[in-house]
């Protein structure tokens, strides 16, 4: 069976500074019509480093869930910025470190139910501290956690963040 489904129509219901929304109706494999509500969305980058067996971390307060988390270093690709290039730049941004090499780790589809937005996750590798530039607004925390602690985090559920649980799993896997 085909499970592919064909956009009829598309309306915009809303254009923002990071996202887009909008109402696309759509043609379904048995025939019939339905909507879909798509957050349409740059792609993101983010980085793992590892230095001396510890995570770099970013702890950052995130609005929608109320609390503090912990996230590898990541955001926003600008348009038509390539994911590496992005990648360097979040990672200079916000802790200041300077990756020489970027190995890819994976790619991740973020919410696949409602946003277009592809992740991509990279080791950063021969790196150099340097001076961060957080993004105006921006406020957040840089730690390194041993690797064996950001582990029981994850599993006690202290870090949920899915491109931080991908990265640090995957690093874990090729490590073995």
């Amino acid at each position: 069976m085909k499970l592919d489904e064909t956009k009829i129509s598309s309306e915009c219901i809303y254009s923002g500074k990071i996202l887009s929304l909008y109402r696309d109706e759509v043609l379904l494999p048995d025939g019939k019509k339905s909507f879909r509500e798509c957050v349409r969305h740059n792609d993101g980058a983010a980085v793992l480093l590892v230095k001396d067996g510890k995570v770099l971390l970013v702890r950052q307060f995130r609005y929608l869930y109320g609390r503090e988390i912990y996230e590898i270093p990541a955001g926003k690709s600008d348009d038509g910025e390539n994911p590496d290039c992005s990648a360097l730049r979040e990672l200079k941004e916000e802790t200041g470190y300077i990756a020489k090499k970027l190995t890819p780790l994976c790619k991740i589809y973020s919410s696949p139910g409602f946003t277009d937005e592809t992740i991509h996750i990279y080791l950063a590798e021969q790196f150099e501290e340097g001076i961060s530039r957080p993004d105006e607004g921006e406020f957040l925390n840089v730690e390194f956690i041993p690797l064996e602690k950001v582990l029981e985090m994850i599993e006690r559920g202290e870090i949920c963040d899915s491109k931080t649980v991908a990265a640090v799993y995957k690093y874990v896997i090729l490590n073995k």
